[in-house]
C-alpha cells in the first residue's frame, strides 16, 4: 500500500513546525490551564469592546457579542457557553479585548474541583 501525501503536508515534511499553524480545526477559541488559572482566548474580529458581554454563573462562562452594520444592512452575532471542571474565583475573573481577541482569565480556587455524576457511554 502506497502512502499518499497531500502537497501541503509534503513540503512541511522536513520542517519542525507544529501542524496546527497550518490546519484549522474549525474552532474559534483556545482554552488551557496554567499557573492555577484557566485562560480562554476567543477570536472575535470586527466587534467593538462595548458590543461584547461576558458573564459567569454557577461554573459556566457565557460570552456573547452583537454588531450591527447599518450601512451594509448586516448583523453579526456570537454566542458560546463554556463549562469549567473546577471551582473558579468569580471575584477575580478578568477579560481583555485586544486586536480581535477576547482573553478571559479565570483563577482556580485551590483544592476545589466540581463534582458530578459519571455518565455511562452506550455502544
Amino acid at each position: 500500500m502506497a502512502l499518499i501525501r497531500s502537497p501541503s503536508s509534503s513540503w512541511r515534511q522536513g520542517l519542525d513546525l507544529p501542524s496546527r499553524l497550518f490546519e484549522r480545526s474549525g474552532t474559534d477559541y483556545e482554552l488551557y490551564e496554567e499557573d492555577d488559572e484557566f485562560v480562554l482566548s476567543i477570536e472575535l474580529p470586527g466587534f467593538e469592546p462595548e458590543e461584547i458581554t461576558a458573564s459567569w454563573d454557577s461554573g459556566v462562562l457565557n460570552v456573547a457579542a452583537e454588531h450591527e452594520d447599518e450601512t451594509r444592512g448586516q448583523r453579526k452575532t456570537y454566542h458560546r457557553r463554556f463549562r469549567f471542571p473546577k471551582d473558579v474565583d468569580d471575584e477575580a475573573i478578568t477579560a481583555e479585548y485586544n486586536n480581535g481577541i477576547l482573553e478571559v482569565r479565570l483563577p482556580v480556587e485551590t483544592g476545589n474541583t466540581v463534582s458530578g455524576t459519571e455518565i455511562e457511554v452506550q455502544a
